[in-house]
């Protein structure tokens, strides 16, 4: 069975990792017309974009490790409960979104993590 421990530990590593793509295309080493739907235009809407997808990114690991010791406490934190339910809106919004994709990318692995992640921070929050 899934615990939110493992949840969480899941999530850790995809998002590391999405934030290390996201670096890779902010820095141009990868294409960044296979982000955002393709609608990327310019090196500042690049940046801009990226930035606060980073930031995002680097939110929800922080919330996570707050949870983490919060779960390893037994300690409920409604507040922590919120955020984690926001990110669950947030990854279905971005599901939707990422399914009008004109980059095969996106829509293949942006979907696939967007779900993923909807589930697992639903799973973290559901107890």
């Amino acid at each position: 069975m899934l615990t939110p421990k493992t949840a969480i530990k899941i999530l850790l590593v995809l998002h590391s990792l999405v934030i290390l793509f996201q670096v890779l295309v902010l820095l141009q080493i990868l294409p960044y017309h296979i982000v955002w739907a393709g609608k990327i235009n310019t090196k500042e809407q690049l940046f801009g974009f990226m930035s606060v997808s980073i930031l995002i990114n680097v939110l929800l690991i922080l919330i996570l490790l707050i949870k983490w010791k919060n779960i390893t406490n037994n300690t409920s934190n409604k507040i922590i409960n919120g955020l984690i339910w926001a990110f669950v809106l947030i990854f279905t919004l971005n599901t939707i979104g990422n399914l009008f994709s004109e980059s095969w990318i996106e829509l293949i692995f942006g979907t696939t993590l967007t779900i993923i992640s909807s589930f697992l921070c639903w799973r973290i929050v559901k107890e």
